[in-house]
């Protein structure tokens, strides 16, 4: 009988060589290998080795404050990073910034569908996703610096239509993480929030010739997982790392919540409401736009808070809330919790749930909003010295119906009062969110209208809607003044058709809106 190796987390770091491709699962705090990525950190700063690595993964990784990918951030361990999300790992994105890596902002969605291409031994993965933004290689193929002179992202026409090839590429060894291993290598997932694409990885991985390392909480006996549950068959895994409980969490800092994998479902009303600040009164109006019987994906900060105004409003059960992680269903979770659902229906591999993503199977998008200019770019993945990345955003933003985009007028000490159907501005942010032309183009409104597609732009005190002739200012806040808080704080005079209407008022009152009554 086949039996796997069971290795401490040192162990399996020094399987780790020199130049390597290593790939990590993982999605923002939730089934990260942790016990793998410290021991990484730690055998290089005893020893100066692995050096030169490469790293890879789609989703973000970490808390922001050491965690996940940050591990990495150490001059001489990496030559390369290749990721969607940056914005957890500080240290990593200031080794990029500082020009000491090579680094890549790849589509998150695309990472992850690559993965399977790459354990089928195709070419790369073929897809629209990303035309006209900055991973299109016309602008700077994903590149975030100087030192980032490969082109991993190809122009190509198939047909007579314009896509890009995301190209292949050989993996040495992968760091995944699961719940349960029997003697023979099989793992099962069922205590994680998501099962992503760890199958896919291990298949790639496995199939370039490398090394398949998975960190789990317990070791079982053979034949005491239900088949039906391994998602990392035995025949892929080359050893077994059992992780203590602090280095295990489901997600980062959260204790194990059985509603989150499906175990047990808990009551809708014992979910908290949203107080009522600038942030749910972006949410109230962006959720009076949704509709009974659809599909909608929420992106994470503010369009969080939308599946809290539904639940409030009781019209969560008119539509499916969705995360790009594999939840369908249930109430989407944030912080290092997002990727998570409250009592999902069901639960798929992240590369799928991004084909039905890019084939336009989502009705209406909830994304945030950082830099918007003229044109209807949208900028949310680099700001000067940051590297915040693009995740799932193009991905998601490219391909869903219609497209919302949240979040505040201006940033920076923003304050405001809200009550009995009025806002009113006390401090004023520092920054200037509406601008002649973003830093970064994660999302192109010429590629947008020229899919005529929807998409409006919905922040505390005005919304807009974009045109095929532009940019359009249509609702401002009641209380609010038209040329000193909003067209004063504008780079640019955006158009109107007379005078823009007056934003509800319910929306700027504590008691529920009604939303259920109109659905």
């Amino acid at each position: 009988m086949r039996k796997v190796k069971i290795l401490t987390g040192y162990e399996a770091a020094e399987l780790v060589k020199d130049n390597d491709v290593l790939v990590t699962g993982g999605f923002v705090g939730s089934s990260a290998p942790e016990t793998l990525n410290k021991s990484i950190e730690k055998l290089f700063l005893e020893t100066g080795h692995p050096q030169n690595i490469t790293l890879v993964h789609a989703a973000g990784q970490g808390d922001g404050k050491g965690k996940g990918s940050d591990h990495y951030a150490h001059e001489g361990l990496l030559k390369r990073v290749v990721a969607g999300h940056w914005n957890l790992a500080p240290k990593l994105g200031k080794l990029a910034v500082e020009n000491k890596i090579e680094a890549y902002n790849l589509p998150q969605g695309t990472i992850s569908q690559l993965f399977r291409d790459i354990a089928g031994k195709r070419v790369g993965t073929i897809t629209h996703v990303g035309l006209n933004t900055f991973v299109d290689p016309r602008i700077c193929g994903g590149k975030l610096n100087d030192k980032t002179t490969e082109d991993v992202v190809k122009l190509i026409n198939i047909e007579g239509e314009e896509k890009l090839l995301y190209k292949s590429f050989p993996i040495d060894i992968c760091f995944l993480r699961g719940s349960f291993a029997d003697r023979d290598g099989n793992v099962s997932l069922e205590r994680e929030v998501a099962t992503l694409e760890d199958t896919s990885i291990a298949q790639a991985c496995k199939n370039n010739g490398g090394i398949v390392i998975v960190q789990v909480e317990k070791i079982v006996e053979s034949g005491t997982i239900d088949p039906r549950l391994v998602k990392i068959p035995g025949i892929y895994v080359d050893g077994i790392v059992v992780s203590k409980p602090e280095e295990h969490e489901q997600s980062f800092g959260c204790e194990f919540n059985a509603a989150l994998t499906g175990d047990i479902r808990i009551p809708l009303n014992s979910v908290e409401k949203a107080p009522l600040n600038e942030r749910k009164v972006i949410a109230r109006r962006a959720a009076m736009e949704l509709n009974a019987d659809t599909i909608v994906n929420l992106g994470i900060g503010i369009p969080e808070v939308i599946s809290l105004v539904a639940n409030e409003e009781g019209i969560g059960e008119y539509m499916t809330l969705t995360v790009e992680a594999g939840p369908i269903g249930g109430i989407p979770q944030g912080c290092s919790a997002f990727g998570a659902s409250i009592n999902p229906e069901a639960i798929i591999d992240q590369p799928y749930q991004f084909d039905f993503y890019d084939g336009g199977g989502v009705d209406m998008a909830f994304l945030g909003l950082a830099q918007v200019d003229k044109e209807g770019n949208l900028n949310v993945s680099k700001f000067g010295t940051r590297i915040a990345g693009c995740g799932g955003f193009i991905n998601i933003t490219q391909n869903s119906k219609k497209v919302l985009f949240c979040g505040t007028f201006t940033a920076g000490g923003l304050k405001v009062n809200i009550g009995d159907g009025k806002l009113k501005i006390e401090q004023e942010g520092k920054v200037v969110k509406f601008i002649n032309n973003v830093e970064q183009i994660t999302f192109s409104g010429n590629y947008a209208r020229k899919m005529n597609q929807d998409v409006m732009y919905v922040t505390e005190r005005a919304v807009f809607k974009l045109k095929q002739d532009g940019l359009y200012l249509t609702e401002i806040a009641p209380g609010i003044n038209l040329q000193k808080d909003i067209l004063d704080l504008m780079d640019f005079k955006p158009k109107m058709e007379g005078v823009p209407k007056t934003m509800d008022e319910r929306i700027f009152c504590e008691k529920p809106m009604g939303l259920k009554e109109e659905n």
